[in-house]
C-alpha cells in the first residue's frame, strides 16, 4: 500500500469518513523521501526499539516498523485506529497506544514494549505542541539515545541555535542543557497533506547521558532562564531581579562571581555562563 500516494490517501480517508483536525495540527506527509530518511537518521535499525509520536496514518511508522525491532506510537486521535488498522496490517512489531503522550507514563511503555532493546524517538510533531513535547521527552530523562522530530523550519533554527546568538530562546538553552542537539534536513510545505503555511526541518537531539546539574540547582537553573528570558531586552540584573524577586544586588555580585559585567544579559551567555551564573546567584541567595 502506498501511503505517500495523494489518491490513495484520499481514498483511505474517505472510506472511513475521516477528515482533518485543525485543533490537532494535522498534516499527513506524502513526500516519499521524507520518512525513510527520518528512520534511517533517528535510530531505526535492529536491537532497537523505537517509540513515535502521532502516527497518521501510519507513513512513518510502517518505515520505522521496517527497521527496528518493536515499535510504541502514541496516537491521541481515535478516529485513526481503524484506519491504522488497515494500513499496518503487514505488520507484527506494532502496537498503537490510544492516549494523550503528555498524558502517558513514558517511563513505564518504553520499559513494557522494549525491554532489553535500545531505544530512540521519532516523530513528525504537530507545531503546536512541539515544545511542550519535547520538554517532556527531555525533562523526562527517558532511556532514550536519541529523539529525531520534524517540527517547523523556524523552530528547529532556533532549536539548533548556538547559546547566546540572537536566535537563541530558552528553549535552545534547555535542549542543550540536556544533549547535544543538530538539523538533519529541511522538508518544503508541499511535502504535507494539506500543506501547512510553512516549511518544515528535522533535528535530532541526542540526549547526555548524566545530568549536569544536581536536582536542586537544576531546577534553580531553569528558574533563572526561564525568568531571565521572560524578558529578553532587560539586563540579568533587571530581569532575574524582577522575576525571582532578588536583589539586584546579589545579582550584581553573581555576575562579578561569573566574570561577567553589570549590563550582561541571559540572552548573551553561552551555557557554561549561564550555568556558572545560575550557581553563583543560588549560592548568594541560599
Amino acid at each position: 500500500m502506498e501511503l505517500t500516494n495523494i489518491g490513495t490517501v484520499r481514498e483511505i480517508l474517505s472510506r472511513h469518513g475521516f477528515s482533518f483536525s485543525k485543533g490537532l495540527g494535522q498534516n499527513f506527509i506524502i513526500n516519499p523521501d521524507i520518512c525513510p530518511k527520518i528512520a534511517e537518521m533517528g535510530n531505526a535499525a535492529p536491537g532497537f526499539g523505537v517509540l513515535e509520536i502521532g502516527t497518521g496514518i501510519g507513513v512513518l511508522t510502517a518505515e520505522l516498523a521496517k527497521r527496528a525491532d518493536r515499535v510504541a506510537a502514541v496516537e491521541i486521535d481515535s478516529r485513526l485506529l481503524p484506519i491504522l488498522d488497515e494500513t499496518l496490517a503487514d505488520f507484527n512489531n506494532v502496537k498503537i497506544y490510544n492516549e494523550d503522550v503528555m498524558k502517558c507514563d513514558l517511563h513505564r511503555l518504553i520499559a513494557e514494549e522494549f525491554g532489553g532493546l535500545r531505544a530512540a524517538v521519532c516523530a513528525n510533531l504537530p507545531y503546536y505542541i512541539t515544545s511542550p513535547v519535547l520538554m517532556l521527552l527531555l525533562e523526562s530523562r527517558l532511556p532514550v539515545e536519541s529523539i529525531t522530530v520534524m517540527v517547523q523550519k523556524e523552530a528547529a533554527q532556533r532549536l539548533c541555535a548556538k547559546v547566546g546568538s540572537r536566535e537563541s530562546g530558552a528553549i535552545t538553552v534547555a535542549v542543550n542543557y540536556y544533549g547535544t542537539v543538530r538539523q538533519l534536513f529541511g522538508v518544503s510545505r508541499g511535502s504535507f497533506m494539506p500543506a501547512p503555511n510553512v516549511d518544515s526541518a528535522v533535528i535530532r537531539i541526542d540526549p547526555s547521558p548524566e545530568p549536569r546539574l544536581s536536582e536542586a540547582e537544576e531546577k534553580f537553573f531553569f528558574r533563572v532562564v526561564r525568568g531571565g528570558f521572560s524578558q529578553r531586552r532587560k539586563t540579568a540584573a533587571n530581569a532575574v531581579s524582577s522575576q525571582l524577586g532578588i536583589t539586584k544586588e546579589a545579582v550584581y555580585e553573581a555576575l562579578r562571581v561569573t566574570g561577567l559585567g553589570e549590563s550582561a544579559r541571559l540572552e548573551q551567555m553561552t551555557l557554561d555562563e549561564l550555568i556558572a551564573f545560575s550557581a553563583a546567584l543560588r549560592k548568594i541567595t541560599m
